[in-house]
């Protein structure tokens, strides 16, 4: 099995599970966070579960290291960005990961984009 096989295999996997915590996240936000935590709760649910569906989705279109490339800043991204902001919620740690992980979004889906019009 090559590499790129395993990789896209890795990225679906971890789009499911990011979904997943998605959509736990945003239940624990909704019923159990208190209303400070509550935005900030939201904002890691959403970014999780909606790139956690994009990475389940697209790693099939990703024939190219470029694009397993954006999939992969996509992954770190989600990670960076939305873990800081529940170990922020949950260990009192500061938040500076996150504008780390949505500047890697953000790169991750022009990359992707990029390739696509390569294709």
């Amino acid at each position: 099995m090559t590499v790129a096989i395993l990789l896209r295999r890795a990225l679906v996997a971890c789009g499911a599970l990011y979904a997943s915590a998605g959509v736990a996240l945003s239940a624990y936000a909704a019923h159990a966070a208190d209303a400070g935590a509550r935005g900030s709760l939201q904002s890691a649910a959403l970014f999780a579960l909606l790139h956690g569906v994009a990475l389940a989705a697209l790693p099939p279109q990703a024939s190219r290291r470029t694009g397993l490339s954006a999939l992969s800043m996509l992954a770190v991204g989600t990670l960076l960005f939305s873990g800081s902001l529940v170990a922020a919620h949950a260990f009192g740690t500061p938040t500076r990961l996150a504008p780390f992980g949505g500047v890697l979004l953000i790169f991750g889906w022009l990359v992707f984009a990029i390739d696509a019009l390569r294709r």
